[in-house]
């Protein structure tokens, strides 16, 4: 009664049903004239009342009644009140004959209207108060005997009309909270996918960074050497371009291991090797000691470390490879790295602690004017080695420590929890 159910709806009717949705005024009007219709009708229906001519009062009631009913929407509780008293009105004042209870047509719309605008408690009382009133008049003051069907009539119809405003008002209510949900869960859904993007991009970038910082600082340094000795020692010129080729060999094949795993899932031609860990750690210290790195590595044996999880081993591979390549470009190819590797037991549980520090003392490659580079400035880079450093310790739930030693140098030591295992890992 309050609006045009969407369902019902045909294609030829579309227009006017938008119509009577954007005016609602309107919709009322015709629900008015429909209901006038129905008084009018049931009052001259009934087997009683076809010996018993209209009244102008009754019409006049039966119009204000109706008439009521297009403010239904502004004044539900007023318009059920007005209604409610015409009706009682005609019960008490008709002494002619049985009174014309079809005028309760009206109360019937107007107590759907105000149940559909409140709560459940307050539409039972107000359909309780309204039935128990209009049936308990048409008892009392009615010619008709208590038990007539005309008095229990009233009595059905305000219940009717209380029940299915309650039962539309939930109805609308659940419909709302649905949409309300699958709006939260659709807004939910974009920001976690976004989210999850946000982070792809960062470990796809971090991970590039890794990968290919170490070879191509190792390239640039032995670049810059082979062009700094090619007129008065090219023997050594030939050596420092060999180490190009072998490092931006490796360079190239780490890149395409990485972005070879970017390829959809089931890709024959996606790479299945495992990611680098701790077990080549001898390989990474080979290539900066062939580029004039004096490494030293100090770590406990396998049985002494204990297997790792795989994300634990990654992670103190590319901390020990970033703090290398570090080392290579702002201590210089002669300076003395050290490693230590152990693993260490507390009250939080066992983690793996990673350090590499280096004394200072080599010499620093030259930058593009002659001179060499401010400390901690990357050659040739934005600086982001030790953001994606922390960034992979912070993943997993460590720390990580970088500030030059007082004596010279500078140090990166990583603290990682160990997971306990589970049986069966």
């Amino acid at each position: 009664m309050d609006s045009v159910t969407p369902l019902a709806v045909g294609p030829g009717l579309a227009r006017p049903h938008r119509w009577l949705c954007a005016h609602p005024r309107a919709l009322d009007t015709l629900v008015a004239i429909g209901v006038l219709a129905l008084i009018l009708i049931g009052a001259v229906a009934g087997p009683r009342m076809r010996h018993q001519p209209l009244g102008p009062f009754f019409v006049l009631l039966a119009v204000l009644a109706a008439a009521s009913l297009v403010f239904r929407r502004d004044l539900p509780r007023g318009v059920l009140a007005f209604t409610v008293a015409l009706t009682l009105v005609e019960i008490v004042t008709n002494d002619e004959g049985p009174p014309r209870t079809s005028i309760v047509f009206g109360v019937v719309v107007a107590l759907y209207t105000a149940a559909t605008r409140t709560d459940r408690p307050t539409t039972w009382r107000l359909g309780a108060a309204t039935a128990v009133l209009l049936t308990g008049a048409g008892m009392l003051f009615a010619l008709n005997p208590w038990y007539s069907q005309e008095n229990w009539g009233l009595f059905a119809w305000a219940g009717l009309a209380a029940a299915t405003g309650d039962a539309v008002r939930s109805r609308r209510a659940y419909i709302a909270a649905i949409e309300e949900r699958a709006v939260r869960a659709e807004r939910t859904r974009e920001e976690e996918a976004r989210r999850r993007v946000a982070e792809e991009r960062l470990r796809i970038a971090r991970e590039l960074h890794d990968v290919v910082a170490h070879h191509i600082a190792l390239v640039n340094v032995q670049a810059g050497v082979a062009s700094h000795v090619m007129d008065n020692r090219p023997d050594q010129a030939k050596e420092a371009l060999a180490h190009v080729r072998q490092a931006s060999r490796s360079a190239l094949e780490e890149l395409r291991a990485t972005v070879g795993l970017l390829r959809q899932y089931g890709d024959p031609a996606a790479p299945t090797e495992p990611a680098p860990g701790l077990a080549v750690l001898d390989q990474l210290v080979d290539g900066f000691v062939r580029a004039g790195m004096r490494v030293r590595v100090r770590a406990q044996p396998p049985e002494a470390l204990g297997p790792l999880p795989g994300s634990v081993d990654l992670t103190a591979y590319r901390v020990v490879q970033e703090a290398l390549t570090n080392v290579h470009k702002h201590a210089g190819p002669g300076a003395t790295a050290e490693i230590r590797i152990v693993r260490v037991g507390g009250a939080a549980g066992s983690a793996l602690e990673v350090t590499v520090e280096d004394d200072g003392a080599g010499t620093r490659p030259e930058g593009p004017e002659g001179e060499p580079p401010a400390p901690g400035e990357e050659t040739g880079g934005g600086g982001h080695g030790l953001l994606g450093m922390r960034e992979r310790v912070a993943a997993l739930r460590g720390s990580c420590e970088a500030a030059p030693l007082p004596e010279g140098g500078f140090r990166v030591r990583v603290r990682l929890p160990l997971q306990p295992r589970r049986g069966g890992d």
